[in-house]
């Protein structure tokens, strides 16, 4: 191998002690004291690499290492170094510290690119903060939404807050965007955060594309009342009906066996929430994914006629919000051929495969092209502390992505 394994798995050691919970676990927030103290440790192994850093005003962490031809557009790599409340080790984290590796052992191999290469932790790629995802990723290509820097996290704290105490001036975004044309590609490792690698054993995927996902914010609204005395025929039950809309949305996404979609409803607000008062108001998020938009498009109906008709047959009002929605977005084709004879080259069968979860690399391509990378991860475990890929596997990654950089420059 050109990479330094034993170096790059001492860096994923002592970056999982920022944050650090339980014996595997890690919870750094973004825009956190955590996050910074991360930014602090991945810049110094930057500047080791010969890259000079700067962490932007939408509170990206940016390497550079400066190429002789400055004014072609960059190659840009990178991921996040934020986590989810109750993650693991190597979400994120992959994909910037396999980039740092990469490039360092272009230093140490006296590889001098014509075009400028950028290695960015995207701040707020997880989104469960302020519950809106890839923030900096974004935030680079001037795509925030109205109302973004109002998002308030659980301890009412807003995001224009949470970024001013993190060091940033939310008054110059402009000057933290990249223009148009101005970035060439980017690459992105990741864990693959399913099981399908590790069922087939194989260590490295090749991704063709990334699941469109639609984020909804649901508020179902009856009225509360004590729930010894009032009959059930007379109740206006927001769990009731929200229960039916979640039993129904696992029915909607399964209904082609063996297709990709995915439905979610993993957080749930009930008000008043004591026991003897029937709920008046309940606020749940509802994650609808799918690598085929039509669909997807198609059970996103399905799902608001569910809602409208359990609304009306328990008497409630109801309310749904936006917060994320994106189409699908395939990889190049070009990249994903040139992963393919990196990993031909190590002797290695990588299957391509689509990607459920969503990256950085989802909001960086409607700028240029991308590609990724997939490391096996134990039993498909992520978002939680047992996530776990291996030493071999993590180099195995940073020496194909190595690969790719070279033949990248070449373009």
């Amino acid at each position: 191998m050109k990479i330094n394994a034993k170096r790059l798995a001492h860096h994923f050691e002592q970056m999982s002690l920022i944050g650090k919970i339980g014996e595997t676990g890690t919870s750094r927030p973004a825009h956190s004291p955590e996050e910074k103290e991360a930014f602090q440790l991945a810049a110094s192994w930057m500047h080791d690499a010969g890259m000079q850093t700067r962490i932007d005003n939408f509170g990206n962490l940016v390497g550079t290492l400066k190429g002789s031809k400055p004014e072609l557009p960059v190659l840009m790599m990178g991921s996040h170094l934020d986590s989810q409340p109750y993650g693991g080790r190597f979400d994120g984290v992959a994909g910037v510290l396999c980039a740092i590796e990469a490039v360092t052992t272009l230093t140490e191999n006296g590889i001098k690119p014509e075009r400028t290469i950028e290695i960015i932790s995207f701040a707020d790629e997880e989104g469960w903060r302020f519950k809106k995802g890839l923030f900096g990723s974004r935030g680079i290509l001037g795509k925030l939404e109205e109302g973004e820097l109002q998002r308030t996290d659980a301890n009412g704290v807003t995001r224009e807050k949470a970024l001013i105490d993190f060091g940033c001036d939310i008054s110059k975004f402009k000057e933290s965007e990249y223009k148009a044309g101005s970035i060439f590609a980017f690459l992105e490792l990741h864990i693959e955060q399913g099981p399908i690698l590790d069922r087939a054993h194989k260590p490295i995927g090749i991704v063709s594309g990334i699941s469109g996902p639609l984020w909804l914010t649901v508020k179902l609204k009856g009225m509360a009342g004590h729930t010894g005395s009032v009959p059930m025929h007379m109740r206006q039950d927001a769990l009731l009906g929200a229960a039916e809309v979640i039993v129904g949305l696992n029915k909607i996404v399964t209904q082609i066996p063996g297709a990709p979609t995915v439905g979610t409803v993993a957080t749930i607000d009930v008000f008043p929430a004591s026991r003897n008062i029937i709920a008046e108001e309940v606020v749940f998020t509802l994650d609808l994914r799918d690598i085929d938009l039509d669909r997807r498009n198609r059970y996103e109906q399905q799902v608001r006629d569910l809602i409208a008709s359990s609304a009306k047959a328990h008497q409630l009002t109801y309310e749904i919000s936006e917060d994320t929605n994106s189409e699908p977005r395939y990889c190049a084709g070009w990249i994903k051929a040139i992963i393919g004879e990196e990993c031909k080259a190590l002797g290695l069968d990588a299957p391509e495969l689509m990607s459920g979860p969503f990256h950085d690399a989802l909001a960086l391509s409607y700028a240029c092209d991308y590609g990724m990378i997939f490391i096996r991860c134990k039993d498909g475990i992520s978002h939680n502390p047992l996530e776990y890929s291996s030493d071999e596997d993590l180099a195995l990654g940073t020496e194909i992505l190595y690969g790719t950089i070279l033949k990248v420059l070449e373009k």
